[in-house]
């Protein structure tokens, strides 16, 4: 259905009703908690509050990647945010992300604690603690940040935009789908060139530029996210389709695309993570039968 109906703006918009979606029961135009709640701490060193959307598979699969390089400081419990019962709105997470969005990171390992919001910013941060994927001559090191802000810039056209209007609003907005799908394939294009020339987006080493943009462009580009694959026609971005699948086979990768998800098969998914051993299937099958 296209929404043909004029529509002219207010003078002043005011929230007086919702706008319906898939996401209408936490959209609100305030931030702030809207109800007290601590959130729960456990044995590591670090303490990630989240959800296996894109942006946080981001942080668990370069934690995972940490740990696979022999970083013990990089134990962490990863708690599940189930943002859709607004969760996110507790006072316990707002007062580690103040923009009420998953995922958020509390580091425990000093003195003082350090809490880290963005998912973009987790990453930066623990790349710079723990010396890893990150590149260190300045050019190289120019070329990975730069990727990894590109990401963080194209990404809401991607999810906000594009997955927003396509897969979750209540009316189709044919505008909208054209203008968004048009962003997403330029950017997939872009993606493309660069990974025509170069095995990773930085170069010839994976880093956290890889990190960031593999849970959106590499599930785009195998056409697992959205359903929209065929729509957008993703198998004609080879070379995104070639490192899509070369990060998929990394086994630190296909542990950390696991943690806090809670929706498709279940060997895929692990609700929250507390020890290595967690990822074992019998102390998974054990955690399932006690819930």
């Amino acid at each position: 259905m296209t929404d043909s109906s004029p529509y002219t703006p207010p003078a002043i918009w005011q929230w007086n009703k919702e706008n319906g979606g898939k996401f209408a029961s936490i959209n609100r135009p305030i931030a702030g908690a809207t109800h007290d709640k601590d959130l729960p701490v456990g044995k590591h060193p670090l303490q990630l509050y989240s959800l296996a959307t894109p942006n946080g598979v981001k942080v668990t699969v370069m934690l995972e990647e940490l740990l696979a390089l022999g970083h013990s400081g990089a134990e962490y419990d990863a708690w599940l945010v189930p943002i859709q019962e607004g969760a996110q709105f507790s006072s316990g997470f707002v007062a580690v992300n103040p923009n009420s969005k998953i995922p958020a990171l509390m580091d425990r390992s000093g003195a003082e604690p350090v809490r880290v919001f963005e998912s973009g910013a987790i990453l930066l941060y623990l790349a710079e603690k723990f010396g890893a994927f990150l590149p260190q001559k300045p050019a190289q090191r120019a070329e990975c940040l730069s990727w990894l802000f590109w990401q963080m810039g194209s990404g809401p056209f991607l999810g906000g935009g594009f997955g927003h209007f396509y897969a979750y609003a209540p009316i189709k907005i044919e505008y909208a789908i054209d203008r968004y799908a048009m962003e997403v394939k330029r950017q997939m294009d872009v993606l493309n060139q660069r990974l025509a020339a170069h095995e990773y987006l930085a170069g010839d080493e994976y880093t956290v530029a890889d990190m960031a943009a593999w849970p959106w462009y590499g599930a785009l580009a195998k056409g697992q996210l959205y359903e929209a694959g065929e729509f957008l026609q993703v198998h004609e971005y080879t070379h995104v389709v070639r490192w899509a699948d070369q990060i998929a086979r990394r086994p630190a990768v296909q542990r950390g695309r696991k943690v806090n998800r809670t929706w498709g098969e279940p060997a895929s998914q692990l609700h929250e993570r507390h020890d290595a051993s967690d990822f074992d299937t019998r102390t998974q099958d054990k955690l399932a039968a006690a819930t």
